[in-house]
């Protein structure tokens, strides 16, 4: 994490990438009109439908992870290189922000950052903004993008595994969601079976800033250290903040199922794909 008074500080070192990530899924371009009427200084703004997932397809959830061609074609068009550091914020409490940090991760990218408290720590504390485009277009930078296969876990591992509790599954969706009494972006109500409800929201304060390591350490203490964690949402997307805060108390024998609840439905209700016998 970094504080908005330490990126202040490093807005014009020619290593640093910031990242806007804020986005709205009810509405897809809020995020970008949001940046091009004020942002942090020297900022690029990173789509999460367009930017930071592929294309939906039949399988993979509504926010499929980008192949490595198309992440590592957007990080070069922004200007990251190999010894960038880059930091995300957004303002939604890390949903998105988190996002592009577990990205930059998964494709090799260690030196990576997020703003606590995000935009709106950033406003609070007074400092600058500036509206429209980025005013200068970066040199093509020469990030290469090398995924981590052992970062994430895919539905047939978790399907044919489920009776076996080798790894413990954590659902970050607000308990509503996981309990099934409500569903407003799925077409099915639910969790997987044996899944654990751990909201993402709980990670961080009413502020949007990350709580201390104690408080993490104490939401995390009825999940031992005996298995290994998968984490999943309804898309792949506000899991990144409980991986966020598992990495900030130390524990990373923990992945991501990207396409989460999303994916699971379209196999629950298309056990065979289109077409098949």
């Amino acid at each position: 994490m970094i504080e908005p008074a330490d990126l202040a500080g490093l807005l014009h070192a020619p290593n640093v990438v910031i990242l806007d990530c804020r986005y709205d899924l009810s509405r897809p371009l809020a995020g970008e009109e949001q940046f091009a009427e004020a942002h942090i200084p020297g900022a690029h703004y990173a789509s999460l439908h367009r930017d930071l997932s592929a294309p939906v397809q039949e399988f993979g959830g509504r926010h499929p992870l980008p192949s490595p061609a198309q992440f590592q074609s957007y990080a070069r068009r922004i200007g990251i290189n190999s010894d960038s550091h880059v930091i995300t914020y957004d303002d939604q409490r890390l949903a998105f922000a988190a996002r592009a940090w577990w990205l930059l991760r998964y494709f090799g990218h260690r030196q990576v950052s997020i703003l606590n408290g995000g935009y709106r720590a950033w406003r609070d504390a007074g400092l600058a903004v500036e509206a429209g485009s980025p005013q200068t277009v970066p040199p093509t930078g020469n990030f290469i993008a090398s995924p981590d296969p052992g970062a994430i876990a895919e539905h047939k591992e978790i399907s044919s595994g489920l009776g076996q509790h080798e790894w413990q599954l954590v659902d970050a969706r607000d308990p509503a969601r996981f309990q099934g009494i409500e569903e407003p972006m799925d077409p099915v109500a639910g969790h997987i079976p044996s899944a654990i409800n751990k909201p993402w929201q709980e990670i961080t304060d009413s502020s949007g800033k990350v709580k201390s390591q104690p408080e993490l350490r104490d939401h995390w203490q009825d999940v031992g250290p005996g298995k290994p964690l998968i984490c999943y949402c309804g898309s792949g997307v506000t899991a990144c903040v409980n991986l966020l805060s598992l990495h900030l108390i130390g524990r990373d024998d923990v992945r991501l199922y990207p396409g989460s609840w999303s994916d699971w439905c379209a196999h629950s209700l298309y056990p065979t794909p289109h077409g098949a016998s």
